[in-house]
């Protein structure tokens, strides 16, 4: 169940089931039914945590309305402990640019939503960081709003095969963690429409039923009670025609700007709808048809999605089966991204790996990404240390946490190749949360206020690199982490990101050369801060300008470190034979990829459209489409690429339309996103 269309069959049953309903009765459908203090309870309760089992909205027995029951994500389904299969955060599935991979992830987290109970699967995160410090960055899938929005659309068909609800959240503008609950954003209009909000549109239009705003208020107003986002944009010109919903606890703060500004649902517990609600519509405040739409809204998306024809069986048994682990373990192999690889270092094999050392405290860590509302409980986690050690066979390994310079040194010394692991943890970046418990006081997540490794890991890697030259840095972490301190001193460097439940498995499969990396960046990785948009993260107000990421650097005219979409493979490819053209309704570009070393590989080849004869301001150029293709060793495949014409519309704010600028377009394809990696050509439209 995934298209609109679908759901509209509805539509009359919903209102005749709505008719039949007191005030009362409607206003409870929007009203969700876990009060703050059980949550917090089971946050402290022993086998238990946020959402460990599916939160309940609605419903209404008497008349054969189910409720809404709330599964949180991305990673996979938040409920149950110890059983839920964990998968990479979205952002290591973002550097797969795997679209097929992400609809098939979609379908294992619909099959285990299914399976705990729910029906509503809250997890498709497709906001764009501003600015890539952001804490919960790891929860979408890059920063640019084609990528994001075409992975989101595939977590939404793939969840919603199975008949449960897709959510996409936050609307809109959140990417900054500490003042979520403060900040006022500030854009231009152009930016809001073709940055902010294009990939929420993506989502809407591959079927999204459902969308959750976000904390912060945009314009001076608040998100959730926000008439233009949800009434204007949302449901009027995009035809949205499902269920919006509140973020949790935070997301309403006033009952008659809230269900007039068109929010449908208050989640994950009633405050200011219930009877606060029911009282505004008999003292006048609110008028019934508000209500009346809100409630159609409700009980015709459930229908779609409870009464579909569905013979299948969601059975305990899928929660955490084998063919999900080991789609949990695709992803993260084809996730993980070789950014650096001087004298073919990887993959390690003979004389290069008779003895290893593993450095770092981060090699023997359950690092799965944040621990807040998107925290996954697994029956397990590979650690990288333990992946190592089962692939590594007779090869001598030995293991130090580098606390101790002078152990890690005389491990490295030793060794013929030295693997340091460092980045992140849950406390560095993720949902901010705070919370006591007896005396105890304990503080996870936010945005970070340094894009750089500690200072200790940076002394570990110079340390190691002091006394062996093959050092391999393996990068944790959920967005761009600066390297300028230490790179040169980096013979090889893998960016993990935060791996999932099969981490350690995949982080040692490709080292050892049984899987060739195919990851690219999701974003830009610059060489210093100052090439990043300036933020506050403690800001009442903040101004989202109109670059960040590649298209900053594109514009400024600065190289990065790392481009965006760029990564290495243990083969080489060259695409060639570039062909440029256009038949109206979209842009193609088509290229030649061919395997020239001797291992079988997957290159992702992307579209760029440049914008340097427009006569509005545009970016130099913007990513446009992208297919991961596998070539075997010393064949070729021939690779067509195309985005349609409207998405390369400006947003004329004085006639509130897209217009396109009649023109020539230059039209990329490559590797990357930097110009030395792309072939060019030019359309007319």
């Amino acid at each position: 169940m995934s298209l609109k269309k679908d759901r509209m069959q509805y539509h009359d049953q919903a209102a005749a089931i709505v008719s039949k309903m007191s005030l009362e009765e409607k206003v409870y459908l929007m009203s969700g039914q876990t009060p703050v203090s059980e949550m917090r309870k089971s946050m402290l309760t022993p086998g238990e945590h946020y959402n460990w089992k599916p939160y309940p909205a609605g419903g209404n027995e008497r008349l054969g309305v189910p409720k809404l029951l709330f599964c949180d994500g991305p990673r996979g389904v938040v409920c149950g402990t110890g059983r839920s299969t964990c998968f990479p955060v979205s952002m290591s599935r973002g550097a797969t640019f795997d679209i097929d991979l992400e609809e098939r992830i979609g379908e294992a987290i619909g099959r285990e939503t299914r399976a705990f109970g729910g029906n509503f699967f809250g997890g498709v995160c497709v906001n764009i960081p501003y600015h890539p410090g952001w804490g919960r960055a790891q929860e979408t899938y890059g920063e640019d709003p084609c990528h994001v929005g075409a992975m989101g659309a595939a977590l939404v068909r793939g969840v919603q095969k199975h008949n449960v609800i897709a959510c996409v959240k936050h609307f809109a503008f959140n990417s900054m963690e500490l003042a979520r609950f403060q900040v006022d954003v500030q854009c231009d209009k152009r930016v809001e429409r073709e940055v902010f909000t294009p990939q929420f549109k993506d989502c809407i239009d591959a079927g999204a039923a459902a969308v959750m705003t976000s904390y912060n208020a945009y314009d001076g107003t608040k998100c959730g009670h926000h008439n233009y986002l949800i009434n204007t944009l949302l449901k009027g010109e995009w035809g949205f025609d499902g269920i919006v919903m509140s973020d949790f606890n935070h997301g309403v703060k006033d009952t008659v700007e809230a269900v007039k500004g068109g929010m449908d649902v208050e989640m994950a517990h009633t405050k200011y709808y219930g009877g606060q609600l029911v009282k505004a519509v008999e003292d006048g405040f609110v008028p019934a048809e508000v209500i009346d739409e809100a409630a159609i809204r409700i009980v015709r998306t459930l229908l779609a999605f409870t009464r579909a024809e569905d013979s299948r069986d969601y059975g305990g048994e899928l929660i955490g089966c084998k063919e999900h682990i080991a789609l949990a373990l695709e992803a993260a192999e084809k996730s993980i991204t070789l950014l650096k690889n001087e004298g073919g270092l990887l993959p390690l094999s003979g004389d290069k790996a008779r003895r290893i050392a593993v450095l770092g405290q981060l090699a023997d860590d359950d690092n799965i990404g944040d621990h807040g509302s998107s925290q996954v409980h697994p029956p397990y986690v590979v650690r990288i240390l333990e992946g190592i050690k089962k692939r590594a066979g007779n090869i001598e390994l030995v293991y130090a946490p580098g606390t101790d310079l002078a152990q890690a040194k005389d491990a490295a010394v030793q060794s013929d190749a030295v693997v340091i692991v460092a980045g992140c943890r849950h406390y560095d970046e993720g949902e901010y949360i705070s919370f006591r418990a007896e005396e105890a006081y304990a503080e996870n997540g936010g945005d970070r206020g340094s894009l750089r490794l500690r200072g200790e890991e940076v002394a570990l890697i110079r340390a190691a690199a002091a006394v062996n030259p093959n050092i391999i840095v393996v990068l944790i972490g959920g967005s761009t982490i600066l390297m300028d301190e230490w790179e040169r001193e980096a013979a090889a460097i893998l960016f993990a990101y935060y791996p999932g439940m099969e981490g350690g498995t995949a982080l040692a499969s490709i080292l050892f050369g049984d899987k060739n990396p195919g990851g690219r960046l999701p974003f830009v990785i610059p060489k210093s801060e100052a090439e990043l948009p300036p933020i506050d993260w403690d800001a009442n107000r903040q101004y989202y300008g109109a670059y960040h990421g590649y298209t900053k650097l594109d514009k400024e005219g600065v190289e990065p470190l790392y481009p965006f979409g760029y990564g290495l493979s243990y083969t080489s490819f060259v695409c060639e034979d570039g062909e440029f053209s256009s038949d109206g309704r979209s842009v193609s570009a088509s290229c030649t990829v061919r395997n020239t070393g001797q291992t079988d590989g997957e290159h992702v080849v992307q579209m760029y459209i440049g914008f340097g004869k427009c006569s509005v301001e545009r970016p130099v150029k913007l990513l446009s489409g992208f297919a991961r293709v596998f070539v075997e060793a010393g064949e070729s495949r021939r690779v067509t690429v195309s985005c349609p014409v409207e998405r390369l519309k400006w947003y004329n704010h004085q006639r509130f339309c897209r217009e396109l600028s009649h023109m020539e377009y230059e039209v990329f394809i490559g590797g990357s996103s930097a110009g030395r990696d792309l072939l060019k050509g030019t359309v007319n439209l």
